[in-house]
């Protein structure tokens, strides 16, 4: 099962190998371009928090469905799915290509669409003004809802499944403060210098170890 220690440096590395140009990453960068950081970056920890204990739970969960042996190789096959799965979209991309998540953020967050952008008007002179509650709710709610079925989410299931889900659920609360904290502190340069094909290198590569070590 492996210990504590195992289960956490696990988690911290494989949150970091799938947050950095993740979906939350980019919402957390993209929102704090236009809102009080601090709001931010507590709105999108605590909604990442409960989703990673979320996530160990059903992973101490699995084991006692599921024989451990099958739920080892399942996520054994889980994160070598993933990891092929970006070493092969890595090979299609452009070295400077931007990431389609961090434009379809943007899009979504500062070009909401037409019927909407009445309302918007309104919106946006409010949200000025918006309280230190509001903001933290609302980046709450869409890293929150981003998260759910995300593939760091997965991923921290088929850990905590395999290793210690204590250390993995430290681990990975860790790897997201870090991960939010590069986004909310420097989200948007971060963004545009990454490009897209380094972090999908990246995170295939630990994927694939991951995978490999699980299954053997």
């Amino acid at each position: 099962h492996g210990g504590f220690w195992k289960g956490f440096t696990s988690g911290v590395a494989m949150i970091l190998a799938t947050e950095i140009g993740d979906k939350t990453f980019f919402i957390a960068a993209v929102l704090s371009m236009r809102q009080q950081r601090s709001a931010v970056f507590i709105g999108a920890v605590s909604a990442l928090y409960v989703m990673t204990v979320l996530s160990s739970i059903m992973g101490l969960v699995l084991p006692k469905l599921v024989p451990v042996a099958y739920t080892h190789i399942l996520g054994g096959l889980l994160f070598l799915y993933f990891g092929f799965k970006l070493l092969f979209d890595a090979k299609g991309m452009d070295k400077n290509q931007v990431s389609d998540e961090l434009e379809e953020v943007e899009d979504e967050l500062l070009h909401p669409k037409k019927d909407e952008e009445s309302q918007q008007q309104v919106v946006t002179t409010n949200s000025i003004r918006k309280g230190f509650s509001q903001i933290a709710l609302q980046s709450f709610s869409l890293t929150f809802l981003a998260e759910w079925g995300d593939r760091s989410q997965i991923a921290t299931i088929a850990l905590a499944a395999a290793k210690n889900p204590y250390g993995v659920t430290l681990g990975g609360c860790i790897g997201h403060t870090v991960c939010t904290g590069m986004a909310v502190l420097g989200g948007r340069m971060l963004a545009a210098r990454i490009s897209e094909k380094t972090v999908s290198i990246f995170g295939g590569t630990i994927f694939l170890i991951f995978g490999i070590h699980s299954v053997f």
